[in-house]
């Protein structure tokens, strides 16, 4: 899939994205407290490269880090920053492709790609190039953090969707909440999928509809590994949602000396 569609998705989300959580603001301070937990470090110089509108950059800033946050989103950078300024954060935020990260080298100390990101690149070449600028700009043995759905288990299932999760207050009429859910269509490959990701928002006693489309690649924990070493990193392993507090499987690693 082209850069620029999904970069289309998020800038057409920047402004709901918020409505997939239950309580956005619970979220950010869990988050960051459960990757705070894993840097170990003081005001570590940080770098989330797939920030999105900030849900983890902004949770490492509430804990004292120094936080860069890059998107491929420009909507999505920009609102991070608004969000980080309005509550009192440093937050430098640009547009990005991780695959061409515009930092010198051995700048952070962590780096940072949550929340499902990495798989929206559909190629081992770009998976490689992406992780390849992740170690450029980290300090040698500074800290890699990548968080995907827990591919293994949906690859055996190839589910067709998600469960609706409902966000905001529960008024009697319901006039408050928004519903969200994805449908998601399987390559022929058993690798790659369409997803659909539908939003129902409140509009006046009605429901208005939006339907947003991208593609993923269920990259397994095995295969990101591999792909993680040929970068360079030394050490990679998973830890999982019941251990770090995090939602999602999450792939540590360190940059080699």
């Amino acid at each position: 899939m082209p850069e620029t569609s999904v970069a289309r998705f998020y800038d057409e989300l920047a402004d709901d994205y918020h409505l997939i959580y239950s309580d956005w603001d619970a979220s950010i301070r869990r988050q960051g407290d459960a990757l705070d937990a894993l840097i170990g470090l003081d005001r570590a110089a940080v770098l989330d490269c797939s920030c999105g509108i900030g849900t983890q950059a902004i949770g490492l800033a509430l804990r004292g880090h120094r936080v860069t946050g890059t998107d491929i989103s420009p909507r999505a950078a920009a609102r991070a920053a608004w969000e980080a300024a309005h509550r009192d954060l440093s937050l430098r935020t640009a547009a990005a492709d991780m695959r061409c990260l515009p930092f010198a080298d051995g700048q952070f100390d962590t780096v940072v790609c949550a929340d499902n990101s990495l798989p929206h690149l559909l190629t081992e070449q770009d998976v490689n190039t992406a992780l390849a600028e992740m170690r450029r700009v980290l300090r040698p043995g500074g800290q890699l953090l990548i968080s995907t759905r827990p591919y293994d288990d949906l690859l055996r299932d190839r589910p067709a969707s998600t469960p609706p999760q409902v966000s905001g207050v529960a008024e009697p009429d319901g006039g408050e909440r928004t519903v969200t859910f994805q449908l998601w269509h399987w390559h022929d490959d058993g690798e790659h999928y369409d997803l659909e990701h539908f939003q129902l928002l409140p509009a006046g006693g009605e429901w208005r509809v939006q339907v947003r489309r991208t593609t993923y690649w269920a990259l397994s924990r095995d295969r990101l590994i591999g792909l993680a070493a040929e970068a360079g990193f030394v050490d990679p392993r998973w830890r999982m949602p019941q251990e770090t507090g995090f939602f999602q499987p999450l792939l540590v690693a360190r940059a080699g000396e």
